[in-house]
């Protein structure tokens, strides 16, 4: 079944419709592509926006542009954590008018380190869009772990809930694996066209690295496999890619070191 988009409002992209906390997915419009920002180290979430807000508009670029995020937690959140940590975020992206009547076009990724994580919430990386005529395709798909979004709750609807053997992660893997295929779906993606794959658990892969991961061409530009756990306790298997061809890393004294990957 087609997966139904939407134009987010000032953005030059559009987006899969997803829960209040953040979109499935989203794809840059005709005449724009999207830009990966990268920082060398977790910046909080205040400093973070900030930091964003002056690249964007460095670029030329309006606030509303902002339409991705990648997320560092300092430990997964209890379901009730979480909601109150998601209305922090979401009240960013409202000063900034993005979100608008409840519906939030951006995506989004949230996971938390096991070694060495940060001591606040904070960001990763986040994406806007930029002007560029006869640009080819380009979207992120928003991190998904084994459980169905939109429900009341996590855990009730988790695969395998409190099993990490080998089975049981095949088949949160396989689940996870099927939902990245389905959003991509709605921009015309396939493993073949992606630039990233990233890949975040702290349980070991290696039992269908081969049958599920790179047989199905997740691993054709290789894998990011980040030791993370998903954002809220019970979950322990979580996935994003994006197609993406310009991504830099700003270190922490403001620098920006630029790294295009094609075209």
């Amino acid at each position: 079944m087609m997966i139904a988009t939407v134009e987010a409002r000032g953005g030059g992209y559009r987006y899969i419709p997803g829960v209040s906390q953040y979109s499935a997915g989203v794809a840059a419009l005709p005449g724009f592509s999207l830009e990966r920002v990268r920082f060398a180290d977790p910046v909080p979430m205040k400093e973070g926006f900030a930091r964003a807000a002056e690249i964007i508009k460095a670029a030329g670029r309006p606030l509303t542009a902002f339409c991705a995020c990648e997320l560092r937690s300092p430990a997964p959140f209890t379901e009730s954590g979480f909601k109150i940590f998601n209305g922090e975020y979401t009240g960013y992206l409202s000063q900034w008018g993005i979100t608008t009547n409840g519906a939030n076009p951006v995506a989004r990724s949230n996971v938390c380190p096991k070694l060495d994580p940060p001591s606040v919430p904070g960001f990763h990386a986040f994406s806007f869009t930029v002007l560029a005529s006869n640009a080819p395709s380009s979207f992120i798909i928003s991190g998904s772990g084994e459980a169905p979004e939109g429900k009341s709750n996590y855990r009730e609807h988790a695969v395998r809930l409190g099993d990490t053997g080998p089975a049981a992660m095949k088949d949160k893997a396989m689940w996870v694996l099927g939902e990245m295929e389905r959003r991509m779906s709605a921009f015309g993606g396939t493993w073949s066209t992606l630039t990233g794959v990233q890949l975040y658990t702290v349980h070991d892969i290696h039992p269908f690295l081969e049958s599920e991961l790179a047989k199905r061409g997740a691993m054709r530009n290789g894998l990011t496999w980040h030791f993370n756990r998903p954002p809220v306790i019970d979950l322990e298997y979580e996935m994003d890619c994006r197609r993406v061809f310009s991504e830099r890393v700003v270190d922490v004294g403001d620098a920006i070191h630029r790294n295009d990957i094609g075209a």
